[in-house]
């Protein structure tokens, strides 16, 4: 089966321990960190809200809606700004200025996006957005949620993951990305005969790097996984 492992009972595999690129990336900073924040529920008592995870998760919310599968034309700029006001998060924030600074730099970054997007000639096709898919191994269940995923013209599926907090991009920050690896390996599993690459959009920058990684790099990444 597409994204089934010999081995694994579907019984079992809701009780496979989950690792996602966030677990992933916790884990090999600091596996005592990891402990507090996905294994011994104390930890979360402390956790706080941080104003660059709510600037972020707002302006992915309203590229998902911006991003709609099926979704024909560039909605206009003030449907946009009605989006994003409704899904502005305020937690985090030190202060009333800080958050209105943050609030006009997000609404300069969708207002060129969208321009940017109109004055492609051709649209992108888009098939999903916020899509979660997830891959069974032996001992663990890997998991990814991707931003988008575009079908191009030759019939490549490239995934597209949106970062706030990075402007300058090359190839090789795609290439060494811990996601951007688990996301080509899960849309690998679940479509293994589509060529896949993936590509990071700077959202302050407007700036776009991708890569493909070849079936000979996937598998190494994923053997490192194992």
């Amino acid at each position: 089966e597409q994204g089934g492992c010999v081995g694994t009972p579907q019984s079992d595999v809701a009780r496979l321990k989950t690792l996602s690129p966030s677990r992933i990336s916790t884990y090999l900073a600091c596996p005592v960190k990891y402990r507090w924040t996905y294994e011994d529920g104390r930890g979360r008592l402390y956790l706080k809200a941080r104003a660059s995870y709510s600037f972020g998760t707002t302006l992915h919310r309203v590229l998902e809606s911006f991003h709609q599968a099926g979704q024909e034309g560039v909605p206009p700029t003030e449907q946009v700004m009605a989006e994003y006001e409704e899904s502005w998060i305020s937690a985090g924030f030190s202060s009333q200025e800080e958050m209105s600074e943050a609030f006009g730099e997000g609404k300069a970054i969708l207002e060129r996006y969208a321009e940017e997007l109109r004055s492609e000639p051709v649209l992108p096709n888009t098939l999903f957005v916020e899509k979660t898919l997830s891959h069974p191994y032996p001992r663990f269940k890997l998991l990814g949620r991707l931003d988008r995923v575009d079908e191009r013209p030759d019939g490549t599926l490239e995934v597209v993951d949106y970062k706030t907090g990075r402007s300058h991009l090359t190839p090789e920050d795609v290439q060494g990305d811990l996601a951007m690896g688990v996301y080509q390996l899960l849309m690998k599993k679940h479509y293994p005969d589509r060529p896949v690459c993936a590509t990071l959009v700077g959202l302050r920058s407007g700036q776009r790097s991708t890569y493909g990684m070849s079936d000979q790099e996937l598998e190494d990444f994923e053997r490192d996984l194992l």
